[in-house]
């Protein structure tokens, strides 16, 4: 075949099926990616990965010089923390055996209580000086940065493995969850800051509402980093309870539920906290429901419905809706303007609700680091 007499044009026409340079320009491509297609797509979804795998490494060495460089300047130990912190990093928790599911619950219960005094304990003992304020926040940033570690290292295993194994199937869902991870990461890592300041965050909207609604009451404590007090409202008897701020903790609103109704009978419990809204709602937006509006690992949500069905209590719920970003960062304004609204929507549900002499409860559930009461 003579090259040298044949134009452009007619080269790369696709007009002759018998060029045979349209056909390797066609085929040879068709039978690349039938061969090598998946080693290709792997390789392109390994760099990606390999690129939010790094940032989350940058996330968690920050973070753990962050939390080192606070203690080191606001305790002052007589020692170097560093090694008995990335202790702490390393630390897991095992969940009780499943076989028998009567009574798993309190099991679960003892073992998060058992994990979340132990760490009280051993963040104590950074300082012989340190306030319950101090080790509240620094309590919160550990767990943050633990929680980043674990997802570091998660993410590497599955990433590794994939690799050593050229294993496209396995690395697929790996790619599609990054962005969940990588916003939750982003989200822990600005969170440290936050609990550093002591600043409200978007968690804790709900003990903001009903701190604001104990104002000029007494406040006793009920539980363990809880408290609670009563007033008259047009004739019924109304209690608040929540986190005792402004310490970053959620309390114990389940153990204080059961010690509130040995001393008064709520005939309706009302749960205000945040709820993380769907893609496309506003950030602040309102809603009600019922049932208990309380999250976590589930052990204080199954208590307070365990309470609240033996004595026959309905419970309902407002929620403030926010991303899992705008949860455990500093509140935005648009959080923060609900308060009112929400406090006229609780007593709009008590006056539809309960009637002359009756009580209700009303729970302010989350973080309340930054929010008096």
């Amino acid at each position: 075949m003579d090259f040298n007499a044949t134009s452009l044009d007619k080269l790369f026409s696709s007009s002759d099926n018998s060029n045979p340079l349209m056909w390797m320009v066609w085929i040879v491509p068709i039978f690349i990616f039938m061969l090598y297609g998946q080693r290709i797509q792997l390789y392109i979804t390994s760099s990606d990965i390999n690129r939010g795998l790094e940032k989350l490494k940058s996330y968690r060495d920050d973070t753990r010089k962050e939390l080192i460089d606070y203690i080191k300047n606001t305790l002052k130990p007589s020692e170097d923390p560093t090694l008995k912190l990335d202790r702490f990093f390393e630390y897991f928790t095992i969940m009780p055996s499943d076989m028998d599911p009567n009574g798993i619950v309190p099991k679960i219960r003892h073992i998060m209580r058992t994990r979340e005094d132990s760490t009280r304990d051993q963040v104590k003992s950074l300082s012989q000086n340190i306030s319950h304020l101090e080790i509240s926040k620094i309590t919160n940033i550990l767990e943050a940065v633990a929680t980043l570690q674990l997802l570091y290292k998660m993410v590497r295993h599955f990433f590794l493995t994939a690799k050593k194994q050229n294993n496209f199937p396995l690395i697929l869902p790996l790619q599609m969850m990054m962005p969940f991870i990588m916003e939750e990461a982003e989200a822990l890592k600005i969170a440290v800051s936050a609990f550093k300041q002591g600043q409200p965050i978007g968690d804790g909207i709900g003990p903001m509402i009903v701190g604001k609604m104990m104002l000029d009451t007494e406040k006793k404590s009920i539980a363990l980093e809880t408290v609670w007090s009563e007033k008259d409202f047009e004739g019924r008897k109304l209690c608040f309870m929540k986190a005792e701020g402004p310490a970053a903790t959620v309390g114990r609103p389940a153990d204080a539920l059961e010690k509130i109704l040995a001393e008064k009978k709520p005939d309706i419990i009302v749960m205000v906290d945040a709820a993380l809204k769907l893609e496309g709602e506003d950030t602040g937006s309102i809603a009600q429901g019922f049932g208990a509006a309380i999250g976590g690992i589930g052990t204080e949500r199954f208590q307070i419905e365990e309470v609240a069905t033996k004595h026959n209590i309905p419970i309902y719920a407002i929620v403030i809706k926010q991303s899992i970003k705008e949860a455990i960062t500093l509140m935005k304004k648009e959080i923060a303007d609900s308060s009112d609204i929400v406090s006229s929507q609780i007593y709009d549900i008590i006056r539809a609700n309960t009637s002359k002499d009756q009580c209700a409860l009303v729970i302010g559930v989350g973080n309340t680091i930054g929010v008096a009461q």
